[in-house]
């Protein structure tokens, strides 16, 4: 497991590490009862607090990506990625409902708008 940290970026350096670990989970690079690194041995390879890692882990318990057993360490949970979808689909519904709101106080029907989107998803 590769972590990269940006020392410059805005992003706390936590969040980047959460984040990171929750991209690989989602790919499924990371598989469900697969141990993650000690919170030590991260933090000793990235060169940064025991603290920060921590706190990465942390966040990544509370959203459900990884279960800590005492005295074992941290896996990835099994239900993640379940829940982390469920948790973008109800995100996208509520920019799906401005976007049509939108639309309809603009006048603009809904053949335009589902081509819209087409298009917009199309693009890289």
């Amino acid at each position: 497991m590769e972590i990269f940290i940006n020392n410059h970026a805005s992003v706390p350096i936590y969040e980047q590490i959460s984040s990171q670990i929750k991209a690989l989970i989602i790919s499924g690079e990371l598989k469900a009862g697969e141990a993650l690194p000690s919170i030590r041995g991260l933090a000793r390879s990235l060169h940064i607090s025991v603290l920060t890692v921590q706190k990465a882990y942390e966040v990544l318990q509370t959203d459900g990506f990884i279960e800590t057993t005492a005295g074992k360490g941290c896996f990835v949970s099994a239900r993640n990625q379940d829940f982390y979808l469920e948790e973008q689909q109800k995100k996208i519904e509520d920019y799906f409902i401005k976007a049509i709101e939108i639309a309809r106080v603009s006048g603009i029907k809904l053949d335009k708008l589902k081509s819209l989107l087409e298009l917009l998803y199309e693009e890289e």
